[in-house]
């Protein structure tokens, strides 16, 4: 289980990341951290697994912090490359 860093404020996290990690994609292991944000290094799809349990694919552009809440991000289904999460 993914640690969340902001599970004590109410509402989700106002802040901004105070960490960046990077992200090898898996279809078996969760993120060591829950992310705030997910930045690429080139456009494409990422399979993510979000805070709440849904999975989906989005579609992401480099050079922007695209704010989502994952546990997981899936290889199956991601054609983005460089992927980070910001925590």
């Amino acid at each position: 289980m993914p640690i969340d860093k902001f599970s004590t404020y109410a509402g989700g996290p106002g802040l901004p990341a105070t960490s960046i990690i990077d992200i090898t994609p898996s279809d078996v292991i969760d993120l060591s951290y829950v992310t705030v944000a997910l930045n690429v290094a080139t456009p494409g799809r990422i399979r993510v697994t979000t805070l709440d349990g849904d999975t989906s694919d989005v579609s992401v552009a480099p050079g922007a912090a695209f704010p989502l809440r994952v546990s997981r991000v899936w290889m199956t289904g991601t054609t983005a490359t460089g992927i980070r999460g910001l925590i």
